[in-house]
């Protein structure tokens, strides 16, 4: 029997999780992207020629990579060194209040306690009885489902779990919803900022995404070697394996015949024959037939609005003040404005909240004394594809956020050498048809849970992965939309082997 294959268009996560599993089960697996590297928002740039994680710089879930490894036969702990943060997050404000949170929750019930008062200590164990509550009653029925759908959820959660939902309140958003439990407003701030992990507004979010609270007090883990090193890691393991990447050439479009996937044909006008095709890319550069006018319908219409993107800065500098630790976040006290001028306005924040990746701190580690490596991000409307940000626009959006780090007391000693800025522009330039969205669709409302696509495409053969899909943005959430288009694919080919048996005259089944 011919030897089936399989082309994976993007290796980023997603991919590189299907390019692993398939080719461990024996698949011919082609891998293809334009960038020189794997990874895909798994990025690095280097200022001052020093490597800067400037993607994704959480690692939590870690769960779902030990499942992965463990499905080819490794071990993620002796391919990878993790090392699990005592502080989850470290927060600040232009008052020069500040609140550390720590994977010891006894600790942060402490640091609360002291930060707010002992009714807020109180108030932040009942929400984290709520959100483990929460977090537990979906993520069989709907994070790890292959097609979640409102009538197959609700048959899954049953009564009690159709009742946690409930005491959240009938279409509660996230911010509303954290107003039964906080009176401090910076505690409400801090909780809310969990909406954007899914690229979205606390305004407009459902209320369920008070899990990723409970995500991230399951540990979040520093990596050896930055973030950048699982990519590479899962690259390695799939080359073992037999798979074969083609990097530096751009998929050019998605070949069909009869509804039915043929393979692809890159840049360079090379033909690659495949039995199916998995796409690892933002569904938005399908719709506009950016992979072809035959594949422009493999999903519904978008139903809802763009996620957030970015402003970035990779730094390599001094920095005073401030102690950093690994993972900080610095918020302005007018928070509802930063989600009206992104959403409302489709402009830079006035009043940002400033992300900093400190990737030499943590786990007691103090920075070089030549200088240390940040990632800072502030949140942005992405409309990288409309050409309505301007410079003056970007400068006083970079002022505002420096700015907010100085009366926080942090001074980073940035220059045009040691500072490499990312826009929603370039960001639409690496993932086309995004407008920069970094997050596929937002997450507004309580319907759009369920509005991602999923797995299985419109068109036979071609299946999906990655952060626009379902369960939706984030490392873990990619690679497991990653592992269930793997799953899709082998039902896929044992569909094709069956299909090419015939009926003879006798009865017999042949091949």
């Amino acid at each position: 029997m011919r030897e089936k294959h399989v082309v994976v268009v993007g290796a980023g996560m997603a991919g590189l999780v299907s390019a692993l599993l398939l080719s461990h089960q024996g698949v011919k697996v082609t891998v293809v992207d334009k960038a020189p590297a794997v990874g895909g928002k798994i990025r690095q740039l280097h200022p001052n020629g020093f490597a800067v994680d400037s993607g994704p710089t959480v690692f939590t879930m870690r769960w779902v990579f030990d499942e992965i490894f463990s499905a080819v036969d490794v071990s993620l702990d002796r391919l990878l060194k993790l090392s699990p943060l005592p502080v989850l997050g470290r927060h600040a404000w232009a008052d020069g209040s500040a609140l550390d949170l720590y994977a010891d929750p006894l600790a942060s019930v402490d640091a609360i306690g002291r930060f707010a008062g002992l009714s807020e200590a109180n108030n932040f164990e009942r929400f984290c009885l709520k959100v483990r509550e929460v977090y537990d009653t979906l993520q069989a029925p709907y994070i790890q489902s292959d097609s979640p759908s409102m009538l197959q959820l609700m048959g899954a959660l049953g009564p009690k779990g159709l009742g946690v939902l409930a005491s959240l309140g009938a279409m509660s958003t996230l911010w509303d919803s954290l107003g039964k439990y906080f009176a401090d407003a910076r505690l409400r701030q801090l909780f809310a900022r969990y909406a954007t992990y899914c690229g979205s507004s606390p305004w407009q979010a459902p209320a369920t995404l008070m899990l990723i609270a409970q995500v991230e007090m399951d540990g979040v883990w520093a990596i050896e070697g930055g973030m950048h090193a699982l990519p590479q890691c899962m690259e390695t393991l799939a080359k073992q394996r037999g798979a074969h990447f083609v990097l530096g050439q751009a998929c050019q479009q998605i070949n069909t015949s009869a509804g039915q996937v043929t393979g692809v044909t890159l840049e360079s006008g090379q033909t690659i024959q495949a039995d199916a095709v998995v796409f690892n890319g933002d569904v938005s550069a399908l719709r506009a037939g950016l992979l072809g006018g035959s594949v422009s319908r493999a999903t519904k219409p978008a139903s809802g609005e763009r996620s957030l993107s970015a402003v970035t800065w990779s730094i390599h500098a001094k920095t005073h003040g401030f102690d950093l630790d690994r993972h900080n976040v610095f918020f302005q006290n007018h928070y509802a404005s930063e989600f009206t001028d992104i959403f409302k306005r489709q402009q830079l924040p006035q009043a940002p909240t400033v992300y900093v990746c400190a990737q030499d701190r943590g786990l007691g580690l103090e920075p070089p004394a030549e200088g240390e490596r940040l990632l800072c991000l502030v949140n942005a409307p992405a409309v990288g594809d409309k050409n309505v940000l301007t410079d003056e626009a970007i400068e006083q959006c970079q002022h505002n956020s420096f700015q907010l780090l100085q009366r926080c007391g942090l001074e980073v000693q940035t220059s045009a050498s040691n500072t490499h800025r990312t826009t929603p522009t370039v960001f639409n330039q690496l993932f086309p048809a995004t407008g920069g969205a970094l997050y596929g669709q937002a997450t507004h409302g309580w319907m759009s849970a369920f509005s991602r696509p999923t797995a299985k495409s419109q068109i036979a053969g071609l299946f999906l992965a990655g952060g626009s899909v379902h369960p939706g943005p984030g490392v873990p959430m990619a690679a497991m939309s990653g592992r269930l288009a793997g799953a899709a694919v082998m039902d896929h080919l044992g569909s094709i082997s069956r299909s090419t048996r015939v009926v003879t005259s006798g009865g017999m089944l042949t091949h």
